[in-house]
């Protein structure tokens, strides 16, 4: 099920006995934990009916007793399972150091070696896995973790059985769509270009998106968050001087080029969020290339690229000079430069961009 689809199931108090909760974007799954929990003690006595552990911290016998405990003065039981996966690899660090103490000839000490440091928890999931076939009633056992080896009982019996809640990472093109929902729920409005610029140069983690939403709609009040908003709070590249450095590409004035990167070349994040602007705005222009191929208005088309009508202009000018197909494949480019930038290349990432844009001027 999806964390939306397990928040629902939370808030209408139709909890299940068990939960598997995996993924690697942090902020869903605390979401999800949270709303368990809260559906789980909601009406009880705060302490009497919680056990949280972390995997590896305390055995599994202790986990599985408390889950087997009837609750005190309430309903159910909440107990948490954190990192599962540090239990995964403690059992494989055991069985290692057990071949490696065989390899020496002395198949008694590993065995001792073996009972004492795995002991019940190298195969604790497996335990895990036959508490899910008989389940306590009065308990919800919520189980954490960021990745799990896909050939796990518990993980093919927690899709099967439909108590796996899986928190990946959004997609690339599901993040314009949170990001606007997430500014909607503090009360805020955010342009599907601001957006969609948030999304380019801060990356997929939910978190950290999250506080850049918070902090813009604290910073804009009742104003729409624009692309210029998003310049002024945040430190990126503004978008109007990347676009005058594509109108510089676009009629190939390299000394123009050079003036404007001196401006906006970053050596801390070594033009990374100039790179991610730039992206952004090829993107926006094939998209407004698009809406005019379709019959749109030029208003309109700026509107469905994501950008404001009172932008329509300048992106008619910039249409005329680039091709769809420039565009294209100046986006295959810049992911090319991107690997470089991240280490890909041993030239000095400043040398990586300079030659990138005038690359471009020859195209």
């Amino acid at each position: 099920m999806t964390p939306d689809e397990a928040i629902a199931e939370a808030q209408a108090g139709k909890l299940r006995p068990i939960y598997l909760v995996l993924g690697e974007e942090r902020l869903l799954r605390t979401r999800v934990v949270n709303a368990l929990r809260e559906a789980t003690v909601k009406g009880a006595i705060r302490g009497f009916n919680e056990d949280e552990f972390t995997a590896g911290d305390s055995p599994i016998g202790r986990v599985l007793g408390a889950a087997r405990t009837l609750p005190m003065m309430a309903k159910l039981r909440w107990v948490l399972v954190r990192d599962l996966e540090r239990w995964e690899g403690k059992a494989s660090r055991d069985a290692k150091a057990g071949d490696e103490t065989k390899d020496d000839g002395d198949e008694t000490e590993a065995s001792e070696s073996q009972q004492v440091t795995g002991g019940q928890d190298s195969g604790a999931l497996d335990q895990l896995a036959a508490y899910a076939q008989q389940t306590a009633p009065s308990c919800v056992l919520v189980l954490t973790a960021a990745k799990l080896n896909a050939k796990r009982r518990l993980l093919t019996q927690a899709k099967k059985e439909g108590f796996l809640v899986s928190c990946e990472p959004l997609a690339r093109n599901e993040l314009t769509g949170w990001l606007m929902r997430a500014a909607a729920d503090r009360g805020g409005k955010l342009t599907n270009g601001a957006a969609d610029l948030i999304a380019e140069v801060s990356g997929p983690d939910l978190a950290t998106l999250e506080d850049i939403v918070e902090r813009l709609t604290l910073f804009a009040g009742n104003d729409p968050i624009t692309e210029d908003t998003v310049g002024e709070l945040i430190p990126i590249v503004r978008p109007a001087t990347v676009w005058e450095l594509l109108d510089a590409v676009g009629v190939r004035d390299r000394g123009r080029v050079l003036t404007l990167l001196e401006r906006v070349y970053d050596p801390g994040d070594r033009g990374l969020r100039l790179l991610g602007v730039l992206a952004w705005s090829a993107r926006q222009l094939i998209r407004f290339q698009a809406g005019l191929a379709a019959g749109q208005n030029p208003n309109d088309a700026a509107r469905a690229a994501g950008a404001p009508p009172f932008r329509a202009r300048a992106l008619q000018e910039q249409a005329k000079r680039f091709s769809k197909a420039t565009l294209e494949s100046w986006l295959v480019r810049l992911r090319d430069i991107d690997l470089a930038l991240k280490g890909g290349s041993k030239r000095p990432a400043r040398a990586v961009l300079e030659t990138a844009l005038l690359d471009l001027c020859g195209q």
